[in-house]
């Protein structure tokens, strides 16, 4: 699916979601950063805009848009929820150094072995951790 604005509002409409205000303007922040935010990211960011805006409208909404399949949840080994707009199977590498995620293709299916055929699937991840290219460069260039 492509993820652009328009795209998503006509998916939320047809799912019946409300259109508040609030929840365009985190729609429309995920779909022009393709940052993985967290809700805090997206709080510091929007409250500019939005001074009434609450943490815990960001949570609803995401809630809800996750619930919609229209944002997918990133859960990593530190704990540390995300979201990314991307909904279609791909990767992430997130870097130790700076923080950033990065998605990458893959074709994640094609890595199901068989013993777990029989299995029902509900969620598909590969993850990696590491350095990023500039963040190696960084060191490179002190050493």
């Amino acid at each position: 699916m492509d993820a652009t604005f328009e795209n998503l509002m006509q998916e939320l409409k047809i799912k019946n979601i409300s259109l508040s205000h609030q929840r365009l303007k985190i729609l429309e922040y995920l779909t022009q950063n393709h940052c993985h935010p967290t809700v805090e990211q997206i709080f510091i960011d929007l409250q500019k805009d939005i001074p009434t805006l609450s943490k815990t409208t960001i949570y609803n909404t995401l809630r809800i848009l996750a619930e919609a399949g229209l944002v997918r949840v990133i859960t990593t080994e530190d704990k540390e929820t995300r979201y990314d707009i991307v909904t279609e199977n791909h990767g992430h590498f997130k870097c130790e150094s700076c923080g950033t995620i990065f998605d990458f293709p893959i074709d994640i299916d094609s890595l199901i072995p068989e013993d777990l055929s029989t299995f029902k699937i509900n969620d598909k991840n590969v993850y990696f951790k590491g350095l990023c290219p500039r963040c190696l460069s960084n060191i490179n260039d002190i050493k």
